[in-house]
């Protein structure tokens, strides 16, 4: 009979794990300390908004090529609970797609022909996507310009939707549909424009890792989820309103840190990639007995 991992890791990708800058895994020691925990049997999940594309190419295609543990208990959830897939030595499993919050493929349509023909100069579509829309800031394209903006692309998105009779909320402004309903959201990040079901979230994501983990071994006792924004607690929430021990390590503290009825684990001397290899480095030292816990991770990066 298995013995149930001492905990297991829910991981957001673009921050703590991608670099928003890169785009892809290029923090030192970050891969080599991820594959060392995989190799102790620790299990992790990837719990993104990003496709399965961005997934197999920047995230899961390093790993295979440095060589997955043969221990490995390693998933992936992607657009927010909306795509799964498993990985094993031989590559990435079918992806699973759930058709049910698939944006309409009016508005599919429509938005992608507004980002193209009107925003292309700052935003490129995630053409990956399979159930969200996602407009993604260019890699030649600086911050400053982008965020500008963002908001008139979101502003016309909320139009598209409004003119084809589909609920849709967009911070905090809510057009119900004609029947009451809201089922559609537009959701900002840093880098990003995600249009998406209102049903899809980190929280879903959690709840799709676990059924994923459940199906090949025991579950964890404890729990850490990892994020860089504010949406990413509802991993935590989830877990810890369902009965699971976990702590949330946020990697930039400062969006904003919320009271929560969990521990919340903090950078003090970086953020992004950075802190997630600080932290991913700490754990892998408690894996190996070296450490007595993973708090305070980054403060042996200054003297």
């Amino acid at each position: 009979m298995q013995t149930a991992p001492a905990f297991g890791l829910l991981l957001d990708v673009d921050g703590p794990i991608a670099s928003p800058v890169t785009r892809s895994i290029s923090a030192p020691g970050l891969l080599d300390s991820l594959l060392e925990l995989l190799a102790a049997g620790v299990p992790v999940v990837f719990n993104t908004g990003r496709s399965d594309e961005f997934l197999r190419e920047q995230v899961v295609g390093p790993i295979l090529a440095a060589g997955l543990p043969a221990a490995a208990r390693l998933h992936a959830v992607c657009e927010k609970g909306a795509v799964t897939f498993s990985v094993t030595a031989d590559g990435p499993t079918p992806v699973v797609v759930d058709e049910t919050v698939a944006v309409p493929a009016e508005a599919v349509q429509r938005l992608e022909a507004l980002a193209r023909d009107e925003f292309g100069d700052v935003l490129f579509v995630d053409g990956g996507k399979r159930a969200m829309v996602s407009l993604e800031q260019r890699l030649d394209v600086d911050s400053a310009t982008y965020l500008a903006r963002q908001p008139d692309y979101e502003q016309a998105a909320l139009q598209v939707f409004t003119d084809l009779d589909l609920g849709v909320t967009w911070k905090g402004v809510t057009v119900p549909d004609a029947r009451g309903g809201v089922d559609w959201r537009i959701d900002p990040t840093i880098i990003s424009t995600d249009v998406e079901s209102v049903l899809l979230g980190k929280d879903r994501g959690a709840e799709m890792a676990l059924r994923l983990l459940a199906a090949d071994g025991p579950l964890p006792s404890a729990w850490r989820t990892v994020g860089d924004s504010r949406t990413d607690y509802a991993m935590a929430d989830w877990l810890h309103a369902q009965g699971h021990v976990v702590a949330h390590v946020d990697v930039r503290p400062a969006d904003g840190v919320p009271a929560t009825p969990y521990p919340v684990l903090e950078p003090r001397h970086t953020v992004h990639d950075e802190a997630g290899a600080a932290w991913l480095a700490r754990l892998a030292a408690v894996v190996r007995g070296e450490a007595a816990d993973d708090g305070d991770f980054d403060a042996h990066l200054v003297a």
